[in-house]
């Protein structure tokens, strides 16, 4: 067992909700406890919902319930984002799905790296501190349970390409021409 799915067992039981938003990028799932958002998924048909639900079954002990404020707090945050209307996100997030270095650096990028802009990998492993760890600095960012709400789109290649991203590259696309930082795809 991995020390990230130890942690993952070790949340403790909580309500939830869930629900699917329709964006520029697809359907998102969004999970929310009463600490706060919880978890963002990327491409989430009916399949990927259903396993995402029952996974979060376990992890947070409980079916989920109808709603929560952070649910809708998340979704009307997500439509304004989307929209172009929001640059900043306010709603309260659970950081029960991540630990550790992955929580340092998420965290590091959810505050100081600001919308319409990108960081480097090793950029980010500087500011928390770790000078040598820019490949996990990446292997966080591929772990990020929240991604667009904290922004792991914005953290690029050195070399100035535009890197990883476990939506898919043509999402971070997206993403990143939604806040100025590329041009708008043509088609």
């Amino acid at each position: 067992m991995t020390n990230a799915e130890q942690d993952v067992q070790d949340v403790p039981r909580r309500e939830w909700a869930w629900g699917r938003l329709d964006t520029p990028v697809g359907p998102l799932l969004l999970a929310a406890t009463d600490e706060g958002l919880a978890e963002v998924l990327f491409h989430a048909d009916e399949r990927a919902s259903r396993r995402a639900t029952a996974r979060l079954e376990g992890i947070f002990g409980s079916a989920p319930l109808p709603d929560t404020p952070h649910l809708a707090a998340a979704m009307a945050e997500l439509t304004a984002y989307f929209a172009g209307e929001l640059r900043a996100f306010t709603v309260p997030l659970d950081w029960s799905l991540s630990s550790g270095f992955h929580v340092r650096v998420l965290h590091e990028l959810a505050v100081g790296v600001p919308y319409g802009s990108v960081v480097g990998y090793q950029d980010l492993a500087d500011r928390v501190g770790e000078p040598g760890a820019a490949r996990a600095v990446g292997a966080a960012m591929g772990s990020n349970p929240l991604p667009v709400v904290v922004p792991c789109h914005r953290v690029v290649a050195s070399d100035g390409g535009i890197g990883g991203f476990s939506g898919g590259l043509e999402t971070k696309r997206l993403l990143l021409a939604l806040e100025g930082v590329l041009p708008a795809p043509l088609f």
